[in-house]
């Protein structure tokens, strides 16, 4: 009887043991725009995502996971392990959303380890031909140019002339080809392609990144129409409908790894990629501010993690980052780093926390700023402006660091205030505009919130905290000193035109 009990003892063990080395499948789902609230496994009373929610019951999901503020950032960061202003990203255009070439990527040292590359979506780290996922990396590249679908911006950062979310023109493999359809159903289409051309072969990496819910916000009319008369406003219901979509499409993706009969074999990840936008008026899951802010709204992501017959369902409460992204899939993958890419990573692998999710953690500090300031200005003027600094249970944040005050929402559903406007000029098309806006230079002013007391950051306990504000301060100083050798893109020119535009015209004679 003894032996019998240890044994299955074992057995129960064994499932979490060894993850290290395991090669998985990998298939990663980034979405753009969509706030930690938008996911009904999160309490929105609105919006329901079965398929979201079914990662989030069967696997590890992470409840205390930070990204940065806004896209280019938070995927220079996931894709290097380490901050985006050490990747020379402070922006998300005018050639400040360009990924160093110094820096490897997660998808090279994958290969190293023998695994096959695919990205499908959107890349938004560089335009350029030297930039792109093919020259990072990645074996199968299926993108959309800038930071969105149709959107141009003065420099490299532009897409296809006219493009829309229905019938793209995507760059495959460095040609563009005329697509059919939605463009969440296109690039998902296109990764299960690619998916059952290489699967058996060798393990392989599937980088799924939609576009959706980022604005402008155009659903297919029959996703929006769900969500017209429940939500305040047409981008509201425009918006929950482009994530009715994405979650549709991912429970598709799930039944074919079931079909395929390699679902036990698959690692399945889900997050977003930073705070929320249109969704956030409806519910923003008791967080201050959204997108483009320092604050939790901006920076607090969902991390869902799904290996059925490996990890077990369940909550992990420690602080963690994108940059473990970056690490945790290098040891499951069994990839050995050199010498100058652990350099490269400061951040932590998981596999402790996905083989028990109670391991021990030692608590860190993270930091946060937004960017974003005017072309060619000098960064040091700039430096207390929309910053934070976390730990465990503090969250020190600048004074001035976002517009517009704290949410008034709880989980049970009640209202939030709209949220805050994006810092000046990130949308405009004028190129005088965007060079010249950005957010005015701050002083040190900072603000103190207990997060396990106050996780909405109603109370500032700056005063009756000074030597914790002292000690994230003088973290803070420290850090900003660091990065400064390595904002390579700041002095940048920008390019006579977007190359993707230009390679277009190539191709199909300015039709």
């Amino acid at each position: 009887m003894i032996r019998l009990l240890l044994l299955s003892l074992l057995g129960a063990l064994s499932v979490h043991a060894e993850l290290a080395g395991k090669r998985p499948n990998i298939i990663f789902l980034l979405t753009d725009d969509q706030g930690y609230g938008d996911m009904s496994c999160h309490g929105n009373p609105v919006l329901k995502t079965p398929n979201m929610d079914r990662l989030n019951a069967e696997g590890v999901h992470f409840e205390d996971f930070c990204v940065s503020p806004t896209c280019a950032p938070t995927r220079s960061a996931l894709l290097t392990g380490r901050h985006e202003f050490k990747n020379g990203i402070t922006h998300t255009i005018l050639e400040r959303e360009r990924l160093t070439p110094q820096a490897t990527t997660l998808a090279q040292v994958l290969k190293t380890a023998g695994y096959t590359t695919g990205i499908f979506g959107k890349w938004h780290l560089g335009d350029e031909p030297d930039y792109w996922p093919s020259a990072r990396g990645f074996d199968e590249s299926f993108t959309h140019g800038a930071g969105g679908i149709g959107q141009s911006y003065p420099g490299s950062c532009g897409d296809a002339p006219g493009n829309k979310y229905f019938d793209p023109a995507i760059l495959h493999n460095g040609t563009f080809e005329k697509t059919k359809g939605y463009c969440t159903d296109v690039f998902f289409a296109q990764a299960k392609k690619w998916i059952e051309s290489v699967k058996g072969k060798q393990p392989f990496y599937c980088h799924i990144a939609t576009n959706a819910p980022h604005g402008p916000y155009i659903a297919r009319p029959e996703d929006k129409a769900l969500f017209d008369g429940k939500v305040e406003g047409d981008d509201a219901a425009s918006f929950f409908g482009m994530l009715h979509n994405i979650d549709e499409n991912l429970g598709l993706l799930l039944a074919k790894l079931k079909e395929w009969g390699i679902e036990n074999d698959t690692l399945v990840i889900f997050m977003n990629d930073n705070g929320g936008t249109a969704g956030v008026k409806t519910y923003n899951a008791g967080l201050r501010a959204a997108k483009g802010s320092p604050w939790m709204g901006g920076i607090k992501a969902s991390s869902l993690w799904r290996w059925p017959g490996t990890l077990k369902s369940a909550p992990v409460t420690k602080l963690t980052a994108h940059i473990d992204f970056f690490p945790t899939l290098a040891e499951l993958a069994g990839a050995r780093l050199t010498d100058d890419v652990k350099a490269q990573v400061e951040g932590r692998s998981l596999v402790p926390l996905l083989e028990n999710p109670n391991a021990e953690w030692a608590d860190r500090q993270l930091f946060t700023h937004v960017g974003r300031w005017p072309k060619d200005a000098d960064p040091q003027k700039y430096q207390f402006t929309n910053c934070s600094v976390r730990m465990s249970r503090w969250h020190l944040v600048n004074a001035n660091a976002a517009r517009g005050g704290p949410a008034k929402n709880n989980a049970k559903g009640k209202k939030a205030k709209a949220a805050p406007k994006a810092p000046a000029g990130t949308a405009s098309k004028d190129a005088n505009a965007i060079v010249r806006a950005g957010p005015e230079p701050m002083p040190a002013s900072w603000q103190l919130f207990d997060l396990q007391a106050d996780p909405g950051e109603q109370t500032d306990l700056a005063v009756a905290n000074p030597d914790i504000v002292k000690q994230l301060a003088t973290a803070y100083d420290q850090w900003w000193d660091s990065v400064q050798p390595l904002l390579v893109n700041e002095k940048a020119p920008l390019a006579a035109e977007n190359p993707f535009k230009t390679l277009y015209q190539k191709q199909f004679g300015g039709k």
